[in-house]
């Protein structure tokens, strides 16, 4: 080990080698965050440093976990005994060409200033979620982060141009020029995107940028039944076409969590089964708002919206957002949580639900709390966590997805976490193939 230590501080300077008690306040992301348990964290500045760290420790055969914002959900910045962590830390330069619409950004940068940078500009980056102030770019990048404007945007994978990452053996890819149309060969920056660090570590990225919505309309509206969703999203798609940008739904027991905690004024009622937070980014500030109306209004009519807040100023609008992003909240109130992340086809949720609610049983089934980003198929689940009754939970959430072609990971990733039930989704040919 005296040998790698050497090593590493040869290739990043001894300051940024940390061990021991250096490492006391270093966590590793989730719900409950865990201590780094790595004897070794290395905080590099380049690229080329990367490259440097991943050799040695390649020669030397000890694990490498790259650690960026801290915020996933599924243990994949979770280290062990004698691994090194490599954080992202120090990569944080910006780079926004106008004319192109493109930044050019270091893998340790918040997706606040992201946004922040592009809106500087008169441009808007597409990939938003309730972390934005802690989650880096280099772990949106290794998850293939989604989040609530998927409807609109994509995932980061839609909205990513290049990356510049360092592999095992101390090779550095560079596909940062980002050019639209590129087809020699693989897609390298595809294939990074989403691969978790188990092919390079990305230290830059090229991301897309678009013209700054026009307008912006946001409602809070309650809802009847699961065919109300169903029907509203597709009312919404016919008047709006391909405007909305989120439509982010909360069972009620979500709902009432977040309301009863004193921390909102509640825009609507407690008493309906079903809400939706739905957003649509447009080019036209005078017209859009009241096309927005009367797209609500016609569904109010035919019973699909039985109560319904817009938000008619961009505080308005905080505030509604306030209530969906507030995880802190619910896990304040409900104490330590198990957090699942899945996807199926929309028409089949309420069926999957059923089935894990018989799965559960009893007190465990009534704690279960529902929300998601409903437009494109994803459901948050969440459960109190408890040691004696988490594998129950785990095949119970997961078993009930085979039946309906779901996934066991829409946007966290696989991680430690959900190794064991990759299975359910992919194929042992895919499986081997990724391998």
């Amino acid at each position: 080990m005296d040998g790698l230590l050497a090593a590493l501080r040869d290739a990043v300077g001894a300051p940024h080698v940390l061990t021991g008690d250096e490492l006391a306040g270093v966590a590793t992301g989730g719900l409950e965050p865990e201590d780094a348990r790595a004897g070794t964290l290395v905080r590099p500045a380049h690229t080329e440093e990367v490259a440097r760290v991943l050799v040695a420790c390649n020669a030397a055969r000890v694990g490498v976990v790259p650690l960026g914002g801290g915020t996933g959900l599924v243990g994949g910045t979770n280290s062990a005994p004698g691994e090194v962590i490599v954080s992202l830390e120090r990569f944080r330069s910006i780079d926004v060409d106008t004319t192109r619409r493109t930044m050019v950004v270091g893998a340790g940068v918040p997706l606040q200033q992201v946004h922040d940078a592009a809106a500087t500009h008169g441009l808007f980056f597409g990939v938003d979620l309730g972390a934005r102030g802690s989650a880096q770019v280099g772990g949106l990048v290794a998850t293939n982060a989604g989040g609530t404007s998927v409807l609109r945007w994509g995932m980061m994978r839609h909205n990513l141009l290049g990356v510049e990452a360092a592999l095992a053996d101390g090779t550095i890819l560079d596909t940062l020029t980002g050019l639209e149309k590129d087809n020699t060969g693989y897609d390298l920056t595809g294939l990074l995107c989403g691969s978790e660090g188990t092919l390079g570590i990305v230290t830059r990225a090229t991301l897309r940028l678009h013209p700054a919505p026009g307008s912006r309309s946001t409602a809070f509206v309650a809802l009847p039944s699961f065919d109300a969703v169903l029907g509203l999203r597709a009312t919404l798609d016919h008047h709006l076409g391909g405007e909305v940008s989120a439509f982010e739904v909360m069972w009620r027991s979500f709902y009432r969590t977040i309301i009863e905690s004193g921390n909102h004024a509640p825009p609507l009622g407690d008493e309906s089964p079903l809400y939706a937070l739905i957003e649509a980014h447009g080019t036209d500030a005078a017209t859009d708002p009241d096309r927005f109306q009367a797209a609500l209004t016609g569904a109010a009519d035919d019973g699909l919206i039985s109560d319904a807040a817009l938000a008619m100023s961009s505080a308005d609008r905080d505030r509604l957002w306030a209530i969906r992003d507030d995880i802190p909240t619910l896990v304040g109130a409900m104490g330590t949580r198990l957090a699942y992340d899945v996807s199926l086809p929309l028409t089949e949720i309420p069926a999957y639900l059923d089935a894990v609610a018989r799965g559960l049983g009893g007190p465990l089934a009534d704690d279960l709390i529902v929300f998601g980003h409903l437009g494109d198929g994803n459901l948050h689940l969440t459960l109190p966590f408890d040691p004696d009754t988490k594998a129950v939970a785990d095949r119970v959430v997961y078993d009930a997805l085979v039946p309906f072609g779901g996934s066991v990971s829409a946007e966290h990733g696989i991680g430690l976490e959900k190794r064991a039930w990759l299975g359910h989704t992919r194929s042992d040919g895919e499986i081997a193939t990724m391998r």
